[in-house]
């Protein structure tokens, strides 16, 4: 029988749980319990923050929560509400986090109960702290960049920008593509293109050499259908200049980027891609072009720098090969392809990220951790993106194939961190001007207030 200890006496933050008509309150008598994998834990204080404003909470259907007893300190399930309220089933409630923060613990539920295969959301744990009353959940904060905050993208101005845009360019299919990113998708990057600002996406492949479990854009079966359709076409270097270079010559911060989440991987794509990047260069050498990949083939990676591109993010769940696999299951490449082409990228004057897929007791596993500390030493890796991974967390769980628990997603920052002092911690993609930013590389943890 798992019990708990109390670390302090400040605040009592208490379980979050949801009726059938999916009403979200506290449960006066569940203490907020975590999972670190598979692990039941109590939070330790370094992994809560007050909830981030914009983030999101939901119901896991047919998902008991899990908690601690505060008379026994015993962790128990509650799957009926009291007699007092009604009765009735209880369902465990998780975070959606607004960007910018990664998710330090998984709720705690029963999971062997679910039904279903959840669908491609990151689940967080979440409670209600009785002394503050507002809600507590189980995050840290990596990125001060506030532009991709939710109260920047206001559809009711985005129609009409969107309209005006593919009345210029009715026979770009980019654009078309995009407004669909946009208007039914709620892709923020498609929004910024079209609001004329920051970064902005240009989907390039409608193929890709990995089969990734959490694919958005692509799933073999209806277990967990994709959030979005995938690009069915290989745009021409035209259609890419006619986006691409606007926003390069005109948008505050501008970045463009190749690589995104409605098509395969853009490194199928490099020769389409070079030739479209000298294009752009010829007109402006103003903003920032990034290429986000698997990075599967390492000779790409020499010419894709040849041709302008400036920085690179590698989208990794693991830097351990069977774990690696287990989630991407690469098509016709190798693990020691990726970590080849990392090298490249920093040989070849690349400002070099990695889009670090986060999972609590995964991510901060220690053999995880040393073989981190060493790629990011060998390949001079320049960032650390501390995405959070969206998926099911028992379907994740059941394919690595694990069992204990991780150090703590704070402590394994902290200690990357110590290992290697420049490393940067951060969730999204810079302009140039920014890749080495005063104070980003001295200031972890991120010491700022968050929105109640």
């Amino acid at each position: 029988m798992l019990s708990f200890l109390p670390m302090s006496n400040q605040r009592t933050i208490l379980a979050v749980v949801a009726d059938e008509q999916g009403e979200v309150f506290e449960y006066p008598d569940l203490l907020l319990a975590g999972f670190n994998g598979a692990t039941p834990c109590v939070p330790a204080p370094a992994e809560l923050i007050p909830l981030p404003e914009g983030s999101r909470l939901f119901s896991i259907p047919n998902t008991p929560p899990l908690g601690f007893d505060p008379a026994s300190g015993n962790l128990v399930c509650r799957d009926q509400m009291p007699r007092s309220w009604g009765g009735g089933p209880l369902h465990a409630v998780s975070a959606f986090l607004t960007p910018g923060y990664t998710r330090t613990l998984l709720p705690a539920a029963d999971y062997s109960k679910k039904k279903v295969t959840l669908p491609l959301w990151s689940y967080t744990a979440v409670g209600w702290c009785v002394e503050e009353e507002r809600f507590y959940c189980a995050a840290i904060q990596v990125d001060r960049n506030r532009q991709w905050q939710p109260e920047h993208f206001d559809d009711q101005k985005l129609d009409p920008l969107v309209r005006k845009r593919l009345a210029r360019f009715p026979d770009n299919r980019l654009y078309e593509q995009l407004a669909r990113c946009a208007l039914d998708y709620h892709c923020f990057a498609a929004k910024n293109l079209f609001f004329g600002r920051w970064e902005a996406p240009l989907p390039t492949s409608p193929s890709c050499n990995s089969r990734c479990i959490g694919c958005i854009s692509l799933q073999e079966s209806d277990c967990c259908p994709a959030s979005q359709d995938r690009l069915n076409f290989v745009p021409s270097i035209e259609e890419l200049c006619q986006v691409a270079v606007p926003h390069l010559e005109k948008a505050e911060n501008a970045i463009v980027s190749f690589g995104q989440g409605c098509e395969g991987d853009p490194i199928l794509q490099a020769d389409r891609i070079c030739d479209a990047v000298r294009a752009m260069r010829k007109t402006t050498a103003r903003g920032t072009i990034n290429f986000n990949s698997n990075a599967s083939i390492p000779e790409a990676i020499d010419q894709l720098a040849e041709s302008g591109i400036e920085s690179i993010r590698v989208s990794m769940n693991s830097v351990l090969e069977d774990r690696y696999n287990s989630y991407y299951r690469p098509q016709g490449y190798r693990f020691e392809q990726v970590i080849d082409s990392l090298h490249r990228a920093k040989r070849n004057g690349l400002f070099t990220m990695l889009n670090y897929l986060v999972f609590p007791g995964v991510t901060d596993r220690q053999d995880e951790l040393d073989a981190l500390t060493a790629l990011v030493e060998s390949a001079e890796i320049d960032l650390i993106q501390m995405r959070n991974l969206s998926l099911d967390p028992q379907l994740y769980w059941d394919h690595l194939h694990l069992d204990g628990r991780g150090i703590g997603i704070p402590a394994m920052l902290t200690t990357l961190k110590q290992r290697v002092p420049r490393i940067q911690y951060g969730y999204f993609n810079r302009t140039r001007d920014n890749f080495f930013p005063e104070g980003y590389q001295t200031d972890w943890p991120i010491q700022e207030s968050v929105e109640s």
